[in-house]
């Protein structure tokens, strides 16, 4: 996705910089950086601190960091996390208690009680992110600098050349560390204003292939950048399917080992969905209500629980081949539940025994879950 803007505006502005601003980052925080000002300004503010600004990013990352377990910048060979704003989301989270689906309010609530504790990764993010976003409008006819040059020399540079004209989206202030202000230039403040939701777009497109580049093994990236709405699961065929099987055979509960209440179950996902980012068949069950809040968005300990899933797995399997109207339940969920090609044409296929059938759900469920734990997700042993 290329960065569109109103043509009036490439006669005043130095439209190419602004394209480049985040070229080349060496951390994903310099996307989030350019995101907060998008996202001040068009709030209507004319200037921000540092720490305002970063205040802003801490809760743009919240939910990916938190809710998906996303690294922003990959990991160390360690295993330590890289990035200075996933290490600022992933201590408030410990310091606050906050749940994942807190509210923007709520997490900079949080970021004002535990100032103190988060100052010295939030200080870590002024060091480079606020000059080398402006690198792109360096360099181009007059004086040159280094990009390498002190941090006051590259701010007095900048300054400089918007008080001759070759005006940049902000200039420096005078305070130190955290304090210090931007002021965002009027022009570049209407500018944004009139196309926030394409700058907003191209934001989110190059943030998105950095992610993609640093967590290969996570599928649907592009979904986990904010909270989803739950009406997006779409759950309602394969319950018809669990409770039409279920009135004709009952069904052990994968975590309780007891039979399934067919009054009080709910369909869930074994590997959590916020990892698969899907309703597929193979990977949902019956189980227990009551145990659903408590398993939430862990993954079940597969030696204690594969077995069980595969044992229902199977009895489903058996029932959609032997029973016309199970069959036509299953065939309902071809819309919204049945969409890997593997299911479809090795795992749900007519003839398959009890242990090739196992063998082909382990094959490529294993995978998946072993993705998940890598990417930080807790295992539930109940």
């Amino acid at each position: 996705m290329s960065l569109t803007i109103d043509v009036k505006y490439y006669n005043k502005l130095d439209i190419e910089g602004f394209s480049r601003m985040m070229k080349d980052p060496s951390y994903c925080y310099k996307f989030y950086w350019l995101e907060a000002l998008v996202q001040l300004i068009s709030e209507n503010r004319t200037e921000a601190t540092y720490s305002e600004i970063i205040d802003e990013m801490i809760a743009n990352a919240w939910y990916s960091v938190v809710e998906f377990h996303i690294h922003l910048s990959g990991l160390w060979g360690d295993g330590e996390i890289r990035d200075n704003l996933e290490r600022a989301v992933v201590k408030l989270r410990e310091l606050s208690g906050l749940p994942s689906n807190a509210s923007k309010i709520e997490i900079k609530n949080a970021i004002g009680r535990f100032s103190k504790e988060l100052h010295k990764e939030k200080q870590e993010m002024t060091k480079n992110v606020p000059l080398k976003a402006l690198s792109g409008f360096a360099n181009r006819g007059g004086e040159s600098i280094s990009l390498d040059s002190s941090a006051g020399r590259m701010m007095a540079y900048y300054n400089a050349l918007s008080a001759a004209g070759r005006i940049l989206p902000y200039t420096f202030g005078e305070e130190n560390g955290l304090h210090r202000t931007l002021t965002f230039d009027s022009d570049w403040i209407q500018m944004i204003k009139d196309n926030t939701v394409n700058i907003l777009g191209w934001i989110q497109c190059e943030k998105v292939k950095w992610l993609q580049a640093n967590n290969p093994e996570v599928p649907g990236l592009i979904y986990k950048l904010a909270p989803l709405d739950e009406k997006m699961r779409k759950l309602s065929h394969v319950r018809k399917l669990w409770d039409g099987i279920m009135e004709l055979q009952s069904l052990t509960d994968v975590f309780t080992d007891k039979p399934v209440d067919v009054q009080n179950y709910d369909v869930d996902h074994f590997i959590p969905w916020s990892f698969v980012m899907n309703d597929e068949l193979w990977n949902l069950m019956p189980m227990d209500s009551s145990l659903n809040s408590s398993k939430s968005n862990r993954l079940p300990d597969w030696n204690h629980f594969f077995q069980r899933f595969a044992v229902n797995q199977y009895l489903m399997y058996g029932m959609i081949h032997e029973k016309e109207g199970i069959r036509r339940l299953y065939e309902a969920c071809y819309k919204d539940n049945l969409h890997s090609i593997w299911a479809n044409q090795e795992l749900y296929r007519r003839g398959n025994s009890e242990t090739e059938f196992y063998g082909i759900l382990e094959k490529n469920m294993r995978p998946v879950w072993d993705s998940a734990r890598r990417q930080g997700y807790e295992v539930w042993e109940r």
